[in-house]
């Protein structure tokens, strides 16, 4: 297997994992991903992992907040960071030659920021201003209610940002708390993709990161069990009416992720030619926007459709979604769509693939996941093999309409 393919693994004696693939070019990628995010708070820490991952950014012991931010981006990298349902991620892109600078900059502000309370409570501003930001699009606020919704009374329930009460009321102690609690380098990958060698990078790994020490926390998230369909309905002041329909999905590392992947793609993924796509929105023109997501996590998954639509056509629009659910479910697909079907999605992956940023967060997620990381080429290989009687019991296990649940936005009719 050439280097261009070949992921490489190593485990620092602290515990951090380490993934590597060489890429040639001018451009090295480095991401940090820690085993924790907005699942893994108590109800009265709702957003407290996001919090900090605003946070890491504000302050070490080493650099102030001006320092850090210009460190990469004086020699023309980029630096950002993410928060998820699951897990919190610090990335970044820069020419190869400043990889040991990226990591002693991620070494520091995962393990030496301070919080600083002058920039905490200049950051809760930001953080008030973001939730209110959501709550004025609903095209977005849908998603994240549709999961409440799906996942009520679990932690997977609940809104990432959290609470402008909450927030408000965070004090150094809460984020000491949870970052002590949590940011352990045993929940951690550092990966890179980038033209270095493995063993360069291994190198500046342990220079930069073996020496990292967190508090050793088990490691324990209570599993989601399933909950009955739901309908619901809120009257919004929109001129558009908003809808998801959803339901439970498989997780993660499940045999069977690829097959929904691809099932996804047919009925409503990125493409102009999609199912939904073709005959919601050119052939009736009901919706202004209509697309299809598949969302895994570690132990659990969803399936969504999103419609934004005319209060005039949300029910037809509906039905309509629920027929192309049933068609996915009866109708096996024929020889020439379903090798299309897989050409499509091998370009679309290929294409994401290459961006190198991509390629290196889909790898570190895969991490937590897999010990061995499919490959772009080992994945092809497992989609080529994929039957059309496979998707229909996949479509069957999935999509039934009894399983699904609904939430709309209901916009005012003129």
């Amino acid at each position: 297997m050439s280097d261009e393919i070949l992921i490489s693994q190593s485990i620092l004696r602290n515990g951090i994992k380490l993934l590597h693939r060489r890429r040639v070019g001018e451009v090295a990628h480095l991401a940090l991903m820690v085993n924790a995010g907005m699942r893994d708070e108590r109800p009265d820490e709702n957003g407290l992992a996001h919090f900090i991952e605003h946070l890491v950014f504000k302050g070490t012991k080493r650099r102030k907040a001006y320092h850090i931010l210009s460190c990469l981006e004086n020699v023309g990298g980029d630096l950002n960071a993410y928060t998820t349902k699951e897990e919190t991620c610090i990335h970044a892109s820069f020419l190869k030659e400043h990889l040991g600078k990226a990591m002693d900059l991620f070494a520091d502000v995962i393990f030496n920021s301070t919080f600083p309370e002058n920039e905490m409570e200049k950051e809760k501003e930001v953080i008030l201003d973001e939730i209110n930001s959501y709550r004025d699009t609903p095209a977005d606020e849908i998603f994240d209610e549709f999961e409440n919704l799906l996942y009520r009374g679990h932690q997977l329930g609940r809104n990432i940002l959290g609470t402008i009460d909450l927030v408000s009321g965070y004090s150094r102690g809460d984020i000491v708390r949870f970052h002590k609690s949590h940011y352990a380098p045993d929940r951690m990958i550092l990966a890179c993709i980038g033209d270095v060698s493995f063993e360069d990078f291994r190198h500046m790994a342990e220079k930069y990161f073996a020496d990292c020490e967190g508090d050793a926390v088990p490691f324990e998230r209570v599993p989601f069990t399933p909950l009955p369909a739901k309908t619901q309905i809120e009257e919004r002041t929109s001129h558009l009416t908003h809808v998801v329909i959803g339901g439970l999905a498989y997780p993660y590392n499940d045999d069977r992720k690829l097959k929904l992947i691809l099932l996804n793609n047919i009925l409503g993924g990125p493409g102009m030619n999609t199912r939904l796509n073709l005959n919601i929105r050119e052939k009736y023109g009901f919706a202004y926007t209509i697309e299809s997501q598949y969302n895994a996590y570690s132990d659990t998954g969803n399936y969504t459709i999103y419609m934004g639509v005319d209060p005039h056509s949300q029910d037809k629009s509906i039905e309509l979604a629920f027929k192309e659910l049933n068609k996915l479910m009866t109708q096996k697909l024929g020889i020439l769509q379903l090798s299309n079907a897989k050409k499509q999605l091998i370009g679309q992956v290929a294409l994401s693939n290459e961006s190198g940023m991509n390629d290196l967060l889909g790898m570190i997620r895969a991490g937590f996941f897999e010990e061995h990381i499919e490959t772009l080429p080992e994945t092809i290989a497992k989609l080529e093999k994929i039957t059309a009687e496979e998707l229909l019991e996949v479509a069957n296990e999935t999509f039934r309409r009894d399983d699904a649940s609904l939430l709309i936005f209901q916009g005012q009719e003129e």
